[in-house]
């Protein structure tokens, strides 16, 4: 008995807090450096999951370096990049993005990349319509076929760009590209309707995983898809309807100055 006590009690104190940060943190004024800033450019829910999947898709490496490629592809599509991209295929691309280099990605699988979104906008209508063609089974399984579908339509068979779930990947960024759009609120722009906070899975790196064993809501020794899971588990006990709710507001821990993975453990004892 007063260990199911104790139990209540710990499990309140921990949600009290997520909802604290939450709070605190999960405001705009807090995005800037990263890629989701993009977003907030664009008022067509259109615009908005096209320059998603390519904001998340170079989120890697450094902060400085992801915003400047960002940049360079969106100063090619223009003011509508779902009208640009509809409108496009790989040979019209690659002139406009010649010498492209983002890390693992040169100009030739960019393009191939974003000629797979021009071809499923013109064959699906919208890269919504694309992933919810796939959704009666696991988010997971959804995930696949949209990586899939992208990749076919572009000419690839594979890309770091868009790695798949099956594989055993966590898909951090694809993961954060659906976060982006099925969730609403002061950071997240939303646009999706088909798919909902509740089914989606938390975006895992290295960083979030380190955050997540922290919390006990890990067990795994590797930020790989099993993790990912379990960590949607984990916060899907506090939130039900939203478990990827905390994400952003945990994650500004050990990006902004001054507030460290170290600070924010301490703060759940």
């Amino acid at each position: 008995m007063v260990s199911d006590v104790r139990d209540a009690v710990s499990f309140r104190r921990t949600r009290d807090l997520l909802e604290e940060l939450y709070s605190e943190f999960n405001r705009r004024e807090y995005v800037s450096p990263d890629p989701l800033e993009f977003l907030y450019m664009y008022d067509s829910p259109a615009d908005r999951e096209v320059v998603g999947l390519i904001a998340s898709s170079l989120a890697y490496g450094r902060v400085a370096s992801i915003l400047t490629s960002v940049r360079r592809v969106l100063d090619v599509l223009g003011k509508n990049p779902a009208d640009a991209l509809a409108g496009s295929d790989f040979s019209s691309l690659l002139p406009r993005l010649a010498g492209f280099k983002h890390r693992f990605n040169g100009d030739e699988e960019m393009c191939r990349f974003m000629s797979g979104i021009g071809e499923a906008l013109r064959c699906y209508g919208s890269l919504e319509n694309v992933f919810s063609s796939a959704r009666e089974g696991p988010i997971i399984g959804a995930m696949d076929h949209f990586a899939d579908a992208i990749l076919r339509l572009g000419g690839l068979e594979s890309s770091h760009l868009l790695p798949r779930a099956s594989k055993g990947s966590a898909c951090k960024r694809l993961a954060l590209f659906i976060r982006w759009m099925a969730r609403r609120d002061d950071v997240d722009p939303g646009g999706w309707n088909s798919v909902t906070p509740r089914d989606i899975i938390v975006p895992l790196d290295t960083h979030m995983f380190r955050i997540t064993t922290g919390l006990g809501l890990v067990k795994r020794r590797s930020a790989d898809g099993t993790a990912a899971e379990e960590a949607t588990d984990g916060f899907r006990a506090f939130c039900p309807s939203d478990p990827v709710k905390y994400d952003f507001a945990l994650t500004r821990f050990g990006i902004r100055t001054g507030m460290s993975v170290g600070e924010l453990l301490k703060k759940f004892g």
